[in-house]
């Protein structure tokens, strides 16, 4: 298990001391170093630090606001090549769930870690499978059930030998059913931050738009999750990310019971009461600035949840949640 250090310095600027930080650039800037490690991973000095080093940014960037990290998910996407935003987006979400679940600081870690290296043995391929726009190839589909087994050995071949680190990116696709791979395994001989990783995976998939489907709304995609997946994932760790999340996960875009338009900012005080900014009037005009509304209220109750598209809206992380979310 890695060892989390005593001090959670700066690692954006070394330990200097910048003044307010900003949660998006500490994200995207994650990101890059992410991508560049991953397709270097073999010829990485220390990529066991590099990768921990990435997880510890991402925890720091959570910890100075979780909300910015869990809204970058839905509100970030054309930062950078979908398959590595996966990962940050996926170790962002395994993250807050690990700390729901009371996970100690360097098992959260290790957990994050594995989430930001699951792909690496397909990474290569993985760009040109999301963005194609026929049926796979049995060849591919090979590759599919490969990518964790050859994720570990490339992991292995990189001096990473922490053994919780490898089984769970090992396993995880594997499923409550059995019915997941490479090895097929069900219930309690899947590790359970396996499971936690898993869950994180399939969520932020499904959210995020590709070129041969739309995005899910969040709604949907848990719904998705607890419809559609019900027998291959674990029935009480699914309850707890649906807490984590909420009923109306953060930078998801919301119509009001007085026609209003938003971005829920946080949560409320009770999960069908989440904290909305008000980005368009009831007539369709765009407001001045975000108008904090009181989602407990009937009259700004939240009615549905919108595509990017329906909605019709335009507007900043930084304009919804300030500075922290400067680009």
């Amino acid at each position: 298990m890695i060892q989390q250090p005593t001090n959670e310095a700066d690692l954006e600027t070394g330990g200097r001391h910048t003044g307010t930080l900003s949660v998006l650039h500490l994200i995207n800037r994650a990101h890059k170093r992410l991508e560049h490690l991953l397709f270097n991973l073999e010829s990485e000095s220390d990529a066991q630090a590099g990768v921990v080093d990435i997880a510890r940014a991402l925890t720091h960037a959570a910890d100075l606001n979780p909300n910015i990290a869990l809204a970058c998910i839905l509100l970030n996407q054309e930062e950078g090549s979908y398959a590595v935003r996966h990962c940050i987006d996926s170790a962002v979400v395994a993250l807050l769930v690990a700390r729901a679940l009371q996970k100690g600081p360097a098992e959260t870690l290790t957990i994050m870690a594995a989430a930001l290296t699951m792909n690496v043995g397909m990474l290569p391929s993985q760009e040109q499978l999301q963005s194609r726009l026929n049926a796979i190839s049995d060849q591919e589909l090979a590759l599919i059930h490969n990518h964790p087994q050859q994720s570990v050995d490339m992991l292995k071949r990189a001096g990473v030998a922490d053994p919780d680190w490898l089984s769970y990116v090992l396993m995880h696709h594997e499923n409550e059913d059995g019915s997941g791979y490479p090895l097929r395994k069900t219930g309690d001989e899947i590790p359970f931050n396996a499971k936690i990783i898993s869950l994180a995976d399939r969520y932020c998939a499904r959210v995020s738009s590709r070129s041969y489907r739309k995005s899910l709304l969040p709604n949907e995609a848990l719904s998705d999750i607890l419809l559609a997946d019900h027998d291959s994932v674990d029935p009480m760790l699914t309850t707890c990310f649906i807490g984590v999340l909420g009923i109306y996960p953060t930078g998801a875009i919301v119509r009001l019971a007085n026609g209003e338009i938003g971005v829920v900012a946080g949560k409320g005080g009770s999960p069908t009461a989440p904290v909305v900014h008000a980005l368009i009037g009831p007539q369709g005009a765009p407001l001045s600035a975000p108008v904090k509304r009181d989602t407990a209220n009937a009259q700004y109750a939240v009615r549905e949840m919108l595509s990017e598209e329906r909605a019709g809206v335009r507007f900043s992380m930084q304009q919804v949640w300030g500075d922290e979310a400067r680009p």
